[in-house]
C-alpha cells in the first residue's frame, strides 16, 4: 500500500506554481487588480448600481487568465483529449484543486464564481456525453467563452427536489417548424447575464414525482419569453444568481439535448466529478485558514507571550488539523477509486463516499474560517483579512451541489441499505 502521490503529478504542481508566478501573478497586480483580492474586493467586483452584478472589469480579467492559461495547456486539464484537453482524472483534480485553494486568495483560483486555471467544465461533460455532433461543436467554444450555457433545473418551489418542477414543455409546430412551447421558472440560474444559452429541465411527460418524464431542452437566452425577473442578493457578493421566467418560450425540436423523458440524467452526470472537487477545494481552503491561524499565534505576543502558548488557542486547531489530514486521505482515495469505475458504478458503489466528502469538507472549511478569525481577533473580523470572505463564500457549499442534508441522506441511505451495494 503506497500512499504516496504519483511523482509526474508531484511534477505538475511544481510546473503550475511555476506558471502563477510568471504569468498569473504579475497580471494579478497590474493595474490594481489586486483590489479584487484585497480589502476592497467585494466593492471592486460588485455593480451595485445595476442588480449587484458582476462588474465588467472583473469579469474581463478572469477571462484573460483562463486565456493564459489555455495557451499555456492547463485550463483544459480535465477535458478530454479530443477537444484538447489531458484527460485529467478525478485524483489530479483533487490534488491540484486543494494545492490551489491552499494558496488562499488569487486570480489562479477564485471559487466564488468557479474560476481556476485549471478549469472545471460540467457543461463539456453534459455536451460530450449527451450532445449530438452539432452540439458537440459547441465545446470549444463553451471553453473558450464564445458560448455560456447556464443550468435552468431548480425552482422556486421545489428547491433540491427536481422531480415535482411545475417548468413545462408540450409539441407545438410555428411558422411549419416543430418544436416545443415552454413555460415555467427557475431559481439561481447562475451567469444569465451573460449567457448564450440556458439548459432548461422541463418536465414533458409524467407525473410530479416521476424521474422519468422531464426533457432538457437548450433553449438560446435571447428567446422571446426569456425574462430575468430579479437577481437574488447573497451573503456573498456579487450576484449573478437570478430567478428566471419562461413565457410561451418557443424552441424548434434541435433544441433537444439529450433523450426526452430522461433529462435529469444530464442533470447527474458530473455531479460525483463536481462533488469531489468541490470537497477538494473546501480542504484547501481550511487549510489555508488553519495555517494563516497557527502562524499568527506563534507571531502574536499579548501579555508578553506568544498565543500559540495558550491551550485555548492550540486545541481546537488541533481538531482542525486531525480533522483535514483525515478527511485529505478520505478525498484522496475516494477520488482514485472513481478513476477505476464507470459513472454507473460510482453512483451505484461509491455514491456515499463522494456524499461524506462533499458536506464534511464544506462544513470544516466554514469552521475553519470561523475559527481563523477568531484567533486573529478584530483584524480577522476584518475584510482586510480574507476569512471573512473565505467562510462567506464556502457557506454557500452546504447548500449548493446538493445541500448538507441531501448529502448525509445519500450516506444514510447506503448505511442503512435503502440504497448502495447494501440494498434490501
Amino acid at each position: 500500500m503506497d500512499f504516496s502521490l504519483p511523482a509526474d503529478l508531484v511534477a505538475y504542481l511544481g510546473e503550475l506554481d511555476r506558471f502563477i508566478e510568471r504569468e498569473i501573478k504579475p497580471l494579478e497586480e497590474a493595474d490594481d487588480n489586486i483590489r479584487f483580492f484585497d480589502h476592497r474586493r467585494e466593492w471592486a467586483r460588485t455593480d451595485f448600481e445595476n442588480g449587484g452584478l458582476p462588474r465588467h472589469e472583473w469579469e474581463a480579467l478572469l477571462r484573460k487568465a483562463k486565456d493564459i492559461a489555455d495557451a499555456a495547456g492547463h485550463l483544459r486539464f480535465p477535458v478530454p483529449k479530443q477537444y484538447g484537453g489531458k484527460d485529467g482524472s478525478n485524483l489530479w483534480m483533487a490534488v491540484i484543486r486543494e494545492h490551489f485553494a491552499a494558496k488562499g486568495l488569487g486570480l489562479h483560483n477564485d471559487l466564488q464564481n468557479e474560476h481556476s486555471i485549471v478549469g472545471n467544465f460540467p457543461v463539456v461533460t453534459m455536451l460530450d456525453r449527451y450532445g449530438r455532433d452539432d452540439q458537440k461543436a459547441m465545446i470549444d467554444g463553451s471553453i473558450r467563452g464564445k458560448y455560456r450555457i447556464t443550468f435552468g433545473l431548480t425552482e422556486p418551489h421545489h428547491g433540491s427536489d427536481a422531480t415535482h418542477m411545475e417548468t413545462r414543455a408540450v409539441p407545438a409546430t410555428r411558422d411549419n417548424v416543430r418544436g416545443w412551447i415552454i413555460n415555467g421558472e427557475k431559481m439561481w440560474t447562475t451567469g444569465m447575464h451573460v449567457a448564450t444559452h440556458c439548459a432548461l429541465f422541463a418536465r414533458t411527460s409524467g407525473n410530479d414525482g416521476d424521474a422519468r418524464g422531464i426533457t432538457c431542452f437548450l433553449v438560446p437566452a435571447k428567446s422571446p419569453g426569456v425574462k430575468i425577473e430579479e437577481y437574488m442578493w447573497t451573503f456573498n457578493m456579487p450576484t449573478d444568481h437570478p430567478r428566471v421566467s419562461f413565457t410561451d418560450v418557443f424552441v424548434p425540436e434541435d433544441a433537444q439535448f439529450g433523450e426526452v423523458g430522461r433529462g435529469l440524467s444530464l442533470a447527474q452526470c458530473f455531479v460525483h466529478q463536481n462533488r469531489i472537487r468541490q470537497a477538494a477545494s473546501s480542504l484547501g481552503a481550511a487549510v489555508y485558514c488553519i495555517n494563516e491561524s497557527v502562524k499568527y499565534a506563534r507571531e502574536r505576543k499579548p501579555f508578553g507571550k506568544a498565543l500559540a502558548e495558550n491551550q485555548a488557542i492550540q486545541f481546537p486547531l488541533v481538531e482542525l488539523a486531525t480533522q483535514a489530514e483525515m478527511l485529505r486521505l478520505l478525498i484522496r482515495k475516494t477520488a482514485w477509486e472513481m478513476d477505476q469505475l464507470t459513472e454507473e458504478q460510482i453512483e451505484r458503489t461509491l455514491s456515499d463516499r463522494v456524499s461524506m466528502c462533499n458536506y464534511f469538507a464544506n462544513r470544516l472549511c466554514c469552521e475553519s474560517a470561523d475559527r481563523a478569525m477568531q484567533v486573529h481577533g478584530g483584524m480577522g473580523y476584518s475584510r482586510h483579512k480574507p476569512f471573512e470572505h473565505i467562510y462567506r463564500h464556502h457557506r454557500r457549499y452546504r447548500i449548493t451541489e446538493g445541500s448538507e442534508e441531501i448529502q448525509m441522506r445519500k450516506v444514510a441511505g447506503f448505511l442503512f441499505g435503502y440504497m448502495g451495494p447494501g440494498k434490501h
